[in-house]
């Protein structure tokens, strides 16, 4: 079988395999958050914290437990690498200051962006007590996000969208919890290493010894993609053979990736009683992801110069046992959810290519996006896009029935503009200032785009990198903590604020002047917006780096 048709036949297992879990799992998700029933276990765990799971919650109250939740994370999480000393499993390995503060605000934060080698500065107790548990709450923050948004569109005048803690513990308890657990021991199955011992001597075959790392990796590989984190317990992160062994592994990861972000789709189609308003979002997602898929393939295939197409394609930075297709796949997957793991290395990508994978973050990550992050994404691209078409026709904008005013188009502009104002500043800055030349391996447009793509993988929370820039100098890790941390907030915050405005409003019923928003009309509209966007804002910028690299 030719690569071409073994990528497409591994594409073609990955959607069958998303489509029988969208609609089962999507519904599940849906009876999560809506159910009365609490479990016995997260009836233990409102207790400890003292949390009534029958209060509701203001808009502001909501997010100022986000805020609180995600910064006592941080100092949990600092407090961990830096008393690494003195915990178990510490192999003697030491993380410095700088380090544990970026990797406190990069795990909180679901960027998982790491500025260290793995294997050789974490012990196994601070991956499995502090990065393997903020996989878990991370990803559970962004959904319970997601799903405070879902209810501002379905209730009417109220003031109230539901309970932080008591979103945060049903998504962690009833759906990463035993959706990871299951997976752990699936990879395990497919050769993904679990092993408590730092390494294994061997001799090389010129006589030398040396030493491998092992690490429990497959229990943190399952959520590292399922919950859209990304970070390698492995500095090769899913190139490394402990964490991706094979073909088959390489595809149930890229399934992980992709599935609770597509079937929210569903789960938020059965919330607002009208799942054909979920698949209109779906559809949207899908043609942008298949859009950059095949830009990002089709680059990678044919490369500039004779002996990359002699080879089959640019291989320079990939594994042989994945191959340009499996690696497109991987990488079009990681950089269009927030997720940050690689399969390969990007900075080896081709300029087109690598250019796709910088655009699929500068659309938002919301094709499919992450977990609740990429839903919520969307519905404030669908709020822009239904004032832009007020705008043109003159009428007041709608969606779902609640009507989009000033406070409501505000709150969805501050959630646009967040993440390109920190991110071009970053790159900007960084340019300019002389002591971080020293960090670029490569000059002129590839240079650029390393710089540019290391602060719109930050500022996205996304944690994959261009690694030809070296970013452990204080300049790197403090921009790029700031970067992450408002990345993540401020759409947050901006987000609530705007679930708030719809739930105070009552529904108004839809006229022959509504547009409908189940239409391919509508699903266009979005899909404009969402490109038109990303082109106003990051055209000038990708003109200096992968355009300027694939034209030369």
């Amino acid at each position: 079988m030719s690569p071409t048709w073994a990528g497409l036949v591994q594409a073609g297992l990955l959607l069958l395999a998303l489509g029988l879990a969208y609609k089962p799992l999507g519904d599940y998700m849906a009876k999560v958050f809506t159910s009365e029933r609490h479990l016995r276990l997260e009836r233990a765990v409102y207790k400890v914290g003292r949390v009534d799971p029958g209060s509701q919650q203001h808009w502001k109250t909501y997010a100022s437990s986000v805020l609180a939740f995600s910064f006592v994370s941080v100092v949990l999480l600092y407090l961990i690498q830096r008393l690494q000393p003195l915990l178990p499993f510490n192999f003697g390995r030491v993380v410095e200051p700088g380090v544990a503060f970026n990797t406190a605000i990069s795990f909180v934060t679901n960027t998982n962006w790491q500025s260290y080698i793995p294997e050789a500065v974490m012990g196994h107790t601070v991956q499995m007590l502090g990065l393997t548990v903020q996989n878990f709450l991370s990803a559970a923050v962004g959904l319970a996000v997601a799903i405070a948004l879902i209810r501002g569109f379905t209730r009417s005048k109220t003031d109230r969208l539901g309970n932080f803690w008591v979103d945060l513990t049903r998504g962690t308890v009833r759906i990463l919890l035993p959706m990871a657990f299951v997976f752990a021991i699936v990879l395990i199955g497919f050769g993904v290493v679990q092993s408590l011992k730092s390494g294994v001597d061997v001799t090389n075959p010129d006589g030398s010894a040396s030493r491998i790392a092992l690490a429990p990796a497959a229990s943190q590989e399952a959520i590292k993609e399922l919950g859209t984190n990304g970070g390698g317990i492995f500095n090769a992160n899913s190139a490394h053979p402990f964490e991706n062994p094979s073909s088959w592994s390489n595809l149930i990861e890229i399934f992980l990736l992709l599935v609770i972000p597509v079937s929210l789709t569903r789960t938020f189609g059965v919330m607002v009683g009208n799942k054909r308003q979920g698949t209109v979002l779906l559809s949207v997602m899908g043609v942008l992801w298949t859009g950059m898929l095949a830009v990002i393939w089709w680059a990678e295939a044919h490369p500039n110069g004779p002996l990359a197409l002699l080879a089959g394609g640019g291989m320079e930075g990939k594994e042989v046992r994945f191959g340009v297709a499996a690696s497109s796949l991987f990488a079009n997957a990681t950089t269009s959810t927030s997720t940050g793991a690689v399969n390969a290395m990007h900075d080896s990508f081709s300029g087109l290519g690598g250019g796709g994978t910088l655009l699929n973050m500068m659309f938002g990550e919301l094709s499919p996006g992450g977990v609740g992050t990429g839903l919520y994404s969307i519905l404030v691209m669908a709020v822009i896009a239904m004032f832009l078409a007020g705008l043109m026709v003159g009428r007041t904008p709608e969606y779902l029935g609640k009507k989009l005013g000033k406070r409501e188009v505000t709150c969805a502009a501050i959630a646009i503009l967040a993440m390109p104002t920190v991110l071009l500043l970053g790159t900007g800055a960084a340019l300019l200032l002389p002591d971080t030349a020293g960090a670029l391996n490569n000059p002129g447009a590839h240079g650029f785009s390393e710089v540019l793509y290391a602060y719109t993988s930050a500022s996205n929370n996304n944690g994959s990198a261009f690694a030809g820039i070296t970013v452990t100098n204080d300049w790197f890790q403090s921009t790029l903590a700031v970067c992450m941390a408002i990345g993540r907030f401020v759409p947050i915050i901006a987000v609530l604020c705007l679930a708030g405005s719809l739930a105070a409003q009552r529904k108004v019923p839809e006229t022959a002047g509504t547009l409908p928003t189940t239409s391919p009309l509508f699903a266009t509209m979005l899909v404009g917006t969402v490109v038109l966007v990303a082109a106003l804002t990051f055209i000038p910028a990708l003109a200096l780096g992968p355009i300027a690299e694939a034209s030369a």
